[in-house]
């Protein structure tokens, strides 16, 4: 059976034969046809050769190849990577690498890939849900829609991770940072206990005045800085500096107002 284009000519060379759409003949190569058909095909300008939409999706397939070996390279050992072309679901397996799952190229598509050709609407990413490879490893999942220009999903693109060589490193890190439930309760504070007194009785005195330590005046400031002079405070290692720290001042500063 001939083509329904098999008569058109882009350079508008003598009309030639063709079929229309119900086995008519029709005259194409002057630019007027009945009304069977036109004179090129729909979308075509005159003097263009017609687009190859086939030609288009194995071009974006293709591209899709570099991205799969790519990020197979990446995790070598670690993430399985699969291409599938969903225009053949049957066969649809056309690049694995990093095989963990024991497939072949030429194996069917999975649930996944026959609900994306039933259905254009199908969310275009699926990602990180748990999934299992054949022997029962556990693994971390990423499904990938790849649509051509028509909106029709021609492709997707799967990466498999492979978490049970991960889980004893999860396992020992859990067990390494885990604490005894006995001892919920902080039992105590690491740090300068004289630094935590000061910080508590300075902030403690501040609040006395609905403010914050470096908000006090300076004459409260002053009477602060000489009522913990007076209680001993300064016999701590490091507690001028503190205090400066706490009211924003500068040690001598502190100093100045002890006097």
């Amino acid at each position: 059976m001939e083509s329904p284009t098999a008569g058109w000519r882009p350079d508008g060379a003598a009309p030639t034969v063709g079929r229309g759409g119900e086995g008519r003949e029709v005259n194409v190569g002057d630019g007027e046809a009945d009304d069977a058909g036109s004179a090129a095909p729909d979308g075509v300008p005159p003097g263009r050769a017609p687009r190859s939409f086939a030609a288009d999706d194995e071009h974006l397939l293709a591209e899709t190849e570099k991205i799969a070996t790519a990020l197979a390279r990446m995790f070598p050992g670690l993430c399985e990577v699969v291409l599938h072309d969903l225009r053949d679901p049957a066969h649809a397996i056309r690049l694995i690498e990093n095989n963990l799952s024991g497939r072949r190229i030429g194996d069917s598509a999975t649930e996944l890939g026959l609900a994306r050709v039933k259905d254009p609407n199908y969310p275009g990413v699926v990602q990180n849900y748990a999934n299992r490879f054949p022997d029962g490893r556990p693994a971390k999942s990423t499904s990938i829609g790849i649509k051509n220009a028509a909106g029709d999903y021609i492709a997707a693109l799967c990466l498999n991770l492979d978490v049970s060589t991960l889980s004893p490193v999860t396992l020992a890190l859990s067990n390494l940072v885990a604490t005894d439930p006995a001892h919920r309760e902080e039992l105590e504070t690491l740090g300068d206990r004289n630094r935590r007194v000061l910080r508590e009785v300075v902030e403690a005195a501040a609040a006395e005045s609905s403010t914050t330590p470096r908000a006090l005046s300076r004459d409260a400031k002053k009477a602060l800085v000489r009522k913990l002079y007076e209680d001993g405070y300064f016999e701590s290692r490091n507690a001028a500096q503190t205090i400066a720290d706490l009211l924003g001042i500068s040690r001598a500063s502190v100093y100045t107002y002890t006097k």
